[in-house]
């Protein structure tokens, strides 16, 4: 039988709503940044809860690398509907069209890294003055040294050596004309916390989260799901396999788990038995041992 902590979930609740609050009061123009993944999807679910009755009062923001699941764009859709907010897409095919990014070639390109313009050139189309992301501190060590607010400088970069102290949850949002923040209401957060809080909320996910058949290519123990982005290599071949993905990113880097998880509760068993972070399926994070931290100082999410 499943067991969870309420009032921690609760407590975990009403700090991320706090923050929420936070930042509609202190910024002039904030946006929400929504990828379809299980975090983006309880940060709108707390938004909201922080605003109800009425509409959530920011935008959503999702980067299309032109790379997504299909499912991950239906969600996504049908999310926003149901919520009534309104959608804002910054296209990476747009940036590579404009010259503003060149695309990667080779078996082992992908369209990740290249979100980083295509996010930055949006918040400043928009003129946007904070970004809420779904970053987590448990998810790796570059995001476990960002505060709730973190300060990006005019060119939307960060320096980790460079935050403000947020003592007694005072959070100083004060900058200069075109920086901006990006703020974290999930930091405190566990994958655990997530999916239990899921399963207390009731909270509809994507498809993709839960066990089913695809089929695969193993590359250097990330499991590739096959589509038109991903080449084989020699001595590669796709597999049927039964797997489900922990995160949902752009499809040619995102790797997939074997499980046989059908449901949120043999999900919350499952990650209880995990030996490895929910990133370590990410083909993006091991292009180096930094990699995550290099791309967050360039203005990653």
């Amino acid at each position: 039988m499943l067991s969870y902590n309420l009032n921690h979930l609760r407590e975990l609740e009403a700090e991320s709503i706090f923050v929420i609050r936070e930042v509609a009061a202190q910024f002039e123009n904030p946006v929400l940044l929504f990828s379809g993944g299980k975090d983006s999807i309880v940060m709108l679910h707390l938004a909201v809860k922080a605003f109800m009755p009425a509409k959530i009062p920011f935008p959503l923001l999702h980067i299309d690398t032109g790379h997504n699941f299909p499912e991950t764009l239906e969600y996504r859709d049908k999310l926003v509907k149901k919520t009534s907010a309104r959608l804002l897409v910054g296209s990476v095919q747009d940036s590579i069209n404009k010259g503003r990014v060149i695309e990667e070639t080779g078996i082992n390109a992908s369209r990740n890294v290249l979100q980083t313009i295509t996010l930055l050139d949006a918040l400043e189309e928009h003129g946007f003055d904070a970004a809420i992301g779904g970053g987590r501190r448990d998810e790796e060590k570059a995001r476990a040294k960002e505060r709730f607010f973190s300060h990006r400088d005019e060119f939307g970069q960060w320096d980790p050596k460079n935050q403000r102290p947020e003592l007694w949850n005072l959070f100083n949002g004060k900058k200069y004309p075109g920086e901006h923040f990006r703020v974290f209401p999930l930091s405190n957060w566990t994958e655990m916390d997530i999916w239990q809080y899921i399963l207390i909320e009731k909270i509809e996910m994507p498809s993709l989260y839960f066990a089913h058949e695809r089929e695969c290519v193993d590359r250097k123990g990330v499991l590739l799901a096959k589509s038109e982005y991903i080449k084989l290599q020699d001595g590669e071949k796709w597999e049927r396999m039964t797997i489900r993905f922990r995160t949902i990113g752009d499809m040619s880097c995102t790797g997939a788990s074997a499980s046989n998880a059908s449901s949120i509760e043999d999900i919350i068993m499952e990650v209880a038995a995990a030996r490895n972070t929910e990133r370590g399926s990410r083909a993006d994070d091991k292009r180096s041992e930094t990699s995550m931290e290099d791309r967050k100082r360039e203005g990653y999410f």
